[in-house]
């Protein structure tokens, strides 16, 4: 049995605003650095859900697998360059407040 097209769509935009408030939320609200990474980590995988969606609903699937590929390859990237940035700012304020990154000199 299929699901209607109507019905998948729908279903679909809720989970990736569900799942993008919820990323704006840990984001622009955490202050913690590891809760922002994972907000945008949240955020790209709404992105990543849509991109899915939007080549089920056209059915240009394989463009959207290679789109989803490259956002993945892109997101470890980012998320590794920001891990090491996150780990190298705890080392040196024994925090992981973003409040404490305010007071660096530089």
């Amino acid at each position: 049995m299929m699901i209607p097209a109507q019905v998948l769509f729908s279903t679909g935009v809720f989970f990736v605003i569900l799942l993008a408030v919820a990323a704006f939320y840990c984001i622009l609200f955490s202050r913690n650095l590891i809760r922002i990474l994972i907000g945008l980590e949240l955020l790209i995988k709404a992105v990543t859900l849509l991109i899915a969606l939007a080549g089920y609903i056209t059915g240009h699937m394989a463009l959207a697998q290679t789109m989803i590929i490259t956002l993945i390859v892109i997101e470890v990237v980012v998320i590794a360059v920001a891990a090491g940035i996150v780990i190298g700012a705890q080392r040196h304020n024994r925090s992981l407040d973003v409040r404490a990154l305010r007071n660096l000199k530089g």
